[in-house]
């Protein structure tokens, strides 16, 4: 009896001598490093990119795999341009303080940014590749622009052109990929390639302090943050006004209104950037989605 009771109790013994069990943090580590490292991809921009390219492939007539692999081939390319400018802005990040960045705060290693931006540039190859050759070779194309743009096109007058390029590329890879491989409408890629334009102002705007500060002289740090505010409209409703007329055929109501739309959304973007940095940036997005709505209704023609 005694034996067996001293067995008994052993287990509880030992675990008295052992203390308390310390918690197994290693799961919220982990959750935490994924969380910060989404945050260095520039996750806004990323979404809209993707969701707006993926109405591209819907208006275009593509199945639904199809949208699928259009989908998970730009975000793929937008993680990489995303991760990659992190981890180029490091430092200039870092020598003006902006702890929202998730490198300079601590939150990860731009070492594993860096690696981050790799492992998704090389799984854009083969998704861009499955659209067919050609389309994938324009879409890694744009993708390369954007690489272009943060290894020092951006501290150029150029700046504006990996936007327009990587803008441009997006219905051209999305009707490149269709049956027959049709030539992509000019239309859509002009409308994409100035909205392109506006989207660089809209997203330099609110860091030309910084930038100026850090060496960097591109197109908008050059005008100054006055004449780049009043200057990004204009982009945005010219990309709209060619989206809504330059299809063949009858543009009916909805091309007046969706350009009125633009002027207003965009001008208003302008106004409030003044007092709220990340509004024109919004704004830029909004008239893009006018756009792909457009496109979503009427459909997009190939030549």
């Amino acid at each position: 009896m005694d034996r067996a009771g001293t067995a008994d109790r052993a287990p509880d013994a030992d675990a008295a001598a052992r203390g308390p069990r310390t918690p197994d943090r290693r799961g919220p580590r982990a959750a935490g490093a994924v969380c910060s490292l989404l945050r260095a991809c520039h996750p806004g921009p990323a979404a809209a990119v993707t969701l707006l390219t993926g109405g591209l492939a819907v208006a275009a007539g593509r199945t639904g795999p199809g949208v699928l692999l259009v989908v998970a081939a730009v975000l793929a390319g937008q993680l990489s341009v995303g991760w990659s400018n992190d981890a180029v802005d490091a430092a200039r990040d870092t020598a003006v303080g902006r702890r929202t960045k998730a490198v300079v705060a601590g939150a990860v290693t731009a070492g594993a940014v860096r690696t981050a931006a790799g492992a998704a540039l090389a799984l854009c190859l083969p998704l861009s590749f499955a659209c067919g050759p050609l389309a994938g070779a324009v879409h890694l194309a744009g993708v390369g622009a954007g690489w272009a743009y943060n290894l020092g096109l951006k501290s150029t007058v150029l700046s504006w052109l990996p936007y327009a390029a990587g803008f441009a590329s997006l219905p051209a890879f999305v009707v490149l990929g269709l049956p027959g491989r049709p030539w992509p409408p000019w239309w859509t890629v002009l409308g994409a390639a100035l909205l392109g334009v506006g989207a660089h102002l809209a997203n330099v705007l609110p860091d030309i302090a910084d930038d100026l500060a850090t060496g960097v002289h591109g197109w908008p740090q050059r005008l100054g943050r006055h004449r780049s505010g009043l200057l990004l409209p204009v982009p945005l409703v010219a990309a709209t006004a060619v989206l809504a007329f330059g299809r063949p055929g009858p543009a009916g109501a909805a091309g007046p209104f969706a350009v009125a739309a633009a002027v207003i959304v965009a001008a208003g973007g302008a106004l409030l950037g003044r007092t709220r940095p990340k509004v024109p940036f919004a704004a830029a997005v909004v008239v893009a989605a006018v756009g792909v709505v457009l496109l979503l209704r009427q459909g997009m023609a190939t030549g």
